[in-house]
């Protein structure tokens, strides 16, 4: 049961965070993964580094969200979200001044994966969803977040291939400095505490870890969305070599290309949003993924009948955006459903899980993309990840029958 807290006041921290806040610390996460993607290949030209090394921007920065993860839902549920949200945009400032100083390689990746540690805003923002409401209205407001939140990923990518191509690669990192300041004034202003049942130690979070991994209903959940993100995660790591070196197309071309699947995320949501509390979170999981699936074996018949457009690989990934737009939010509020009390552990563990399957694909998806061998290896890779995600998806649908 949840205790009523006050409505949201915009910019007023004694009430729970407007939602447009809660866009924004999410978003933040988002443009950070997102807003270099296009200018990769001329980072690892700057670096002097094959672009499979620099490729690691996103699938070491992954894994390090892997432990942000984990300890930032314990860490939320012990001290509250409020000051775990300030802190971390504060780590996350420091960490992208040191990456655009860096002069190496070496040096430049330290920094970068220390950004990881803003997921604390993709973390927080379902967590508090959950402080507010129950689970199908959660799925449903986790939805709306996610839409305003799809804005963010769906302009970075050009915006960032046009700084990149007139000022510069470092240009990218400026911009997420200014993005952050801003941001945290937001959060400081607007972002008041909605955790009411803190607990009394972290070790007391840490053991809550075994207890939800005992659940079925857990893992089901968490694995459904884990493979739903590998699809997008494994596009993220191999559609900017597509496009570069694969099609031949310039850093603001494939930053244009890329904003395909955040408009397909952004209306997923939007059907999410809409729609959940009506169809309930098991048909939104297993719609979104069958759509996925239907719109990667579309762009699998086009490259095995010789079209060459870029269009052939990119037109379809818009329904990795909107598959994903419906099967996260209710995967994430059923995983959150499993132990409400425990709704910043079971948040950081399950995003843990999602991120640690972006990072395999993403390795993936990186290792077995070459010059010659097309846009077909990323192609099945993601068929692949959503293969598996509708296997999970009707096994935890089982589980909760019988349990029902």
């Amino acid at each position: 049961m949840h205790t009523p807290l006050p409505s949201p006041r915009y910019l007023d921290r004694t009430t729970p965070p407007h939602i447009t806040t809660l866009v924004l610390i999410a978003s933040l996460g988002s443009v950070s993964l997102s807003i270099f993607l296009a200018s990769l290949p001329e980072m690892a030209r700057y670096f002097n580094v094959p672009y499979a090394l620099m490729q690691l921007a996103i699938t070491g920065y992954l894994a390090l969200t892997t432990i942000a993860h984990l300890l930032l839902g314990p860490i939320s549920d012990r001290y509250g979200r409020r000051p775990v949200m300030l802190t971390s945009i504060i780590l996350f400032i420091a960490a992208t001044i040191g990456a655009v100083a860096s002069e190496s390689y070496e040096a430049f990746m330290v920094f970068r994966v220390l950004q990881s540690v803003i997921i604390s805003g993709l973390i927080l923002s379902r967590t508090i969803v959950r402080d507010l409401v129950e689970r199908d209205k959660a799925a449903s407001m986790i939805g709306y977040v996610t839409m305003g939140m799809a804005l963010a990923p769906m302009m970075a990518p050009p915006f960032g291939g046009f700084l990149a191509e007139h000022f510069g690669w470092q240009s990218n990192f400026h911009f997420l400095t200014i993005f952050a300041l801003i941001v945290f004034v937001v959060c400081w202003l607007d972002q008041g505490e909605t955790n009411q049942h803190k607990t009394s130690s972290f070790a007391e979070q840490i053991k809550a870890y075994p207890d939800l991994l005992k659940s079925r209903r857990f893992w089901g959940y968490a694995l459904t969305a884990a493979f739903s993100a590998g699809t997008f995660f494994a596009y993220l790591g191999g559609a900017p070599f597509v496009g570069s070196e694969i099609y031949g197309l310039s850093s603001a071309q494939i930053g244009a290309y890329l904003m395909l699947t955040p408009v397909g995320y952004m209306l997923g949501n939007g059907i999410s949003g809409k729609f959940t509390t009506r169809l309930g979170i098991y048909k939104m999981i297993t719609i979104g993924i069958i759509i996925t699936l239907m719109g990667m074996f579309g762009s699998l018949l086009c490259i095995l009948a010789g079209w060459g457009h870029p269009l052939a690989f990119f037109l379809f990934t818009i329904s990795i955006g909107l598959g994903n737009g419906m099967t996260l939010p209710s995967a994430n509020a059923g995983l959150l459903d499993v132990r409400p009390q425990l709704a910043g552990s079971a948040s950081g563990l399950g995003g843990a899980l999602m991120t640690l399957g972006g990072a395999i694909f993403s390795a993936l998806s990186g290792a077995a993309l070459t010059a010659t061998s097309g846009p077909l290896p990323l192609v099945l890779c993601i068929i692949l990840a959503s293969f598996l995600a509708l296997i999970c998806a009707i096994i935890t649908i089982r589980i909760e029958a019988q349990m029902s």
